[in-house]
Formats: structure tokens, sequence, C-alpha cells
């Protein structure tokens, strides 16, 4: 599925008094009318009330937000009338980008559904105005979760180190471990500063790229999802090169995706982000589990959904979307028949879909399901899929549901049948598919990957960085899955 990107070259957004009109209407969420009349925002706006606003926006670097002007310079020297309606158009423009973010998602992507902040800002501005609390007013506008402020936190340590670019690290060719090249101790010294090496290797040679500096590349390469070969190609050495300024610009496209989403999500859930390829299931509120999931690759990406599931598919059969080519070599192999002009695999471990589909109710055929080479998810970079979600251990998690679920029989039954049949269950599990390439991980560290969709550069560009293409994930044509 490919998806419409915005090509802006910018280094600073300026929301100027004529521009902020534009803003508060494009926002998703924006109310129109205002229940105080124009005459009394004049009133409103007291001398209390700027200085509030004023130093809310100097601490706006917090969100991610400090590369966005809101409040014109020369703001106190505007025709009365004029200054009251700009500080009305800097504070609905900040209240929108805390609460429902600087960009509305659904003008990045074709399809976007996952569910959204709704707010109406003017009518709480015009409260917060009249009691004097602007400031905790727009305090609790943003995410307020630990993940968010974990985020928040790492992205005010970056920006403050932007300036110390790391060296950049040519090379002609590749390193493979035993190579002897001048640049390993540069890589070296990265690999340490990143800590990935605690010292500097024991070696006959300063530039001898040893096993343990491959073992450390290695690790690297894990985090970022990178193929885990232990080879310092470009994929690998963009992200050895990648400076505090680079971290900062992908937490504040992090910061910013967040308020998308919803304050309150369903306290049982599954979260699926793509951008890791891992998933997270949540019940009652509390994380539950947690396993690594093979997602859509570049050109093919899995989209940003929020759908639930609503019934389990033991032993399913897959017919084959005529999207994706089947040669007869494929149709042998794959015991596949021809039905109503469409090449259908029959159920069995060597279907596609593996031995269990997870239907979610969607209209993009996007689903989650077993599959039948288990070995993928050993891959460091699992963006191989033709857009759906293979979990690991499909059947485990089945099984975990369906008892949870009050279905657990009923779902041993349909397995072992080793036939086509159906279990619904007697509520739908809602499910986000998520792309955070910077997150909270199992060891509350905030950790990174890479932009494999490129899906940041438009974000980051509206969020006032230099547009710069990041790194995306290269597709494999590994199979021909969902």
């Amino acid at each position: 599925m490919k998806y419409p990107t915005f090509c802006m070259l910018l280094s600073t957004i300026t929301l100027t008094s004529s521009a902020l009109p534009v803003m508060a209407q494009t926002l998703p969420g924006a109310a129109q009318a205002s229940p105080v009349p124009p005459s009394d925002w004049q009133t409103l706006w007291t001398e209390a009330n700027r200085a509030a606003l004023k130093q809310a926006l100097a601490d706006r670097a917090r969100h991610g937000l400090d590369r966005v002007t809101f409040l014109p310079r020369n703001i106190d020297e505007q025709p009365t009338g004029d200054v009251a309606r700009s500080y009305t158009k800097a504070a609905m423009a900040y209240a929108h980008a805390l609460a429902q973010g600087m960009v509305d998602p659904s003008s990045l992507h074709d399809v976007y559904t996952i569910a959204r902040p709704v707010t109406d800002q003017t009518e709480g501005l015009g409260d917060a105005l009249r009691r004097n609390r602007l400031a905790q007013w727009l305090d609790g506008l943003a995410p307020a979760d630990p993940e968010y402020r974990l985020l928040s936190q790492a992205y005010l340590a970056a920006s403050r180190n932007a300036d110390n670019r790391k060296p950049v690290i040519p090379l002609a060719n590749s390193i493979h471990m035993g190579d002897v090249n001048p640049r390993v101790p540069e890589i070296v010294d990265q690999l340490v500063e990143d800590g990935y090496l605690t010292a500097r290797p024991v070696a006959t040679s300063v530039d001898l790229y040893s096993t343990d500096i491959a073992n450390a590349v290695k690790a690297l390469q894990r985090d970022y999802g990178i193929r885990e070969d232990g080879i310092i190609g470009p994929n690998t050495l963009g992200v050895l090169t990648l400076g505090p300024g680079d971290r900062a610009r992908t937490l504040a496209v992090a910061l910013e995706r967040r308020r998308w989403l919803s304050r309150t999500p369903p306290a049982t859930r599954i979260d699926v982000n793509t951008a890791a390829a891992e998933l997270r299931y949540y019940r009652d509120g509390q994380l539950v589990d947690r396993r690594k999931v093979i997602v859509g690759e570049p050109d093919r990406e899995t989209p940003p959904l929020g759908s639930p599931i609503y019934r389990l598919v033991a032993n399913p059969t897959w017919t084959v979307p005529k999207s994706i080519p089947v040669s007869r070599a494929t149709v042998r192999a794959k015991n596949m028949r021809r039905i109503n002009g469409y090449w259908v695999q029959p159920s069995g471990p060597d279907n596609a879909l593996g031995l269990v589909k997870f239907d979610m109710k969607n209209n993009q055929a996007i689903y989650l399901h077993d599959t039948s080479a288990p070995e993928l998810f050993e891959r460091s970079q699992r963006h191989l899929s033709h857009g759906c979600v293979r979990i690991s251990d499909a059947l485990g998690f089945a099984a975990m549901l369906a008892d949870q679920e009050g279905v657990g029989d009923a779902w041993a039954k349909a397995h072992a049948s080793g036939s086509y049949e159906i279990v619904d269950l007697p509520r739908e599990i809602p499910v986000r598919l998520l792309y955070h390439n910077a997150f909270v991980a199992e060891d509350g560290k905030v950790a990174f990957r890479t932009d494999p969709y490129g899906w940041n550069d438009a974000v980051a560009v509206r969020l006032g960085f230099a547009d710069a293409k990041t790194r995306h994930a290269k597709a494999e044509a590994i199979d021909i899955g969902p």
C-alpha cells in the first residue's frame, strides 16, 4: 500500500497571525465557533494570562515542538484588537498540537482508522482564561503516561547535544569479520559510546575487525531491526553515525505520534508496533504478553488501523489475492486449486496462514495469522509480508485468548479437527496497528529502530525539522504469504 508524503523543506515553521486561522481550521477536531463573544477575548487576555501563555510556549521543547513558533515576536506591538486575536489563535494552535497533534495522520495515509482524541479546545480555552488557569489547562492536554514522559526526557537530552555531530565514517566496501580496515577504530569508538562495547577489544591490530567487534555490531543490528549478520554495510553504518540531532528528530516524531492516540485506550487490547515488528497484549490494563511479529514489507506496508478481532479461524484456507503473483511451481508446491478465478491453498501445516487466522473487521483485508515459516521470526529485520501480521507461536496466542474469553474448549476442538472451523469470540478484542520507531523497551529504556516505511519524514518536516530522508528497510522476497 502506498501512502502520500509531504515534500516540504523547512528548518523552522512559523505560525504567523495570518497562518494561524488556517491551522485552527485544519487541525482535526478544531471547534469553529467560540462560546465566548469575540469582544470578550480582549478582556480575557489579561497580563497574567499573556505571561502564562508565553511561559507555556517557552516550555514546549518537552513536547518536541520547540522548532514551531506559535506566537509572533512582535505580538504586543500590534493594534489592541489584533493582540487579543493573535494570542487566541496562538493558544488554540498550541492546544490543538498538544491535544491532537500538529499533523492530521489521515492526511499522511490513504487509510488511518486508529481512534484519536476528541476535544473542544475553544470552550476549554475560554474557561481557563476566565479562571486564570491557562498553564494548568495546557499542561493537561498532552499525554501523561510514563512512556510519553520518558520520550520527552530523551528528546530534551538529545536536543541539548544536537550539535555534537558524530564523525562520518566513509566506507568504500563493506567490512566483514576478519577484515583489516583503517575505519575500524572509529567504528569501535562509536560502539563504545553507544554502549555496545565496554572497552576496546584486545587484538593483534587496531584495524582488525575482530569477533568481539562483530558481535557488538550484531547486537546493534538486532536493536535497530537490521539484518543481524555482523557485516558493516550502508544500513549499519547509517546507524553507527547517528548523532543526537538524528535521535532528537526521531523522538520529536515519536511524541507527535502519541499525541494522535486516545488518552484512554481499551484496557484489553492488542497493540502491534509495525516499526519494531512487535506485539503487546494488554488485559485489564496490564501488559500480559509480548511477542515478535512479521509485518508488511516496504511498498506493501501494514496500514495504521484500529480494527478488532472478532473470531478465530482454525485450519484456514488461503485465497491468494490477485495482487500477489503465483508461479506454476508455487501452485504445484503449495497444492493450490483454482476456484472462481482465484488460487486457493487448502488447510494444513504448509498453508501460508498456518493453522490459525485471527479475523479482524476492516475493509483492507488485514488480519493476524500463523505462518508455515516460523524460522523467519529469528530475523532481526521482519518487514517481510504483503501487509498482514504473522504472529510468533500463533497457536499458543490463540489458545490463550480463547481460554481467557471462555471458548477454550471450542477452540481446542476446532483446532484438533484438522478442518476449516470458525470459533466466534464472545466479545471483540481491539487491535491497533501502530508505527513507533522510538519507544520504551522491556528494560524501561528508550529504544530506537530504523524508519522502515519512511513515514517519519513527512511528520518531522511539519515539526520544523529539515527534510532528510531516513534509512528504510529493504524489501526481501521471502515467500508469497499475505
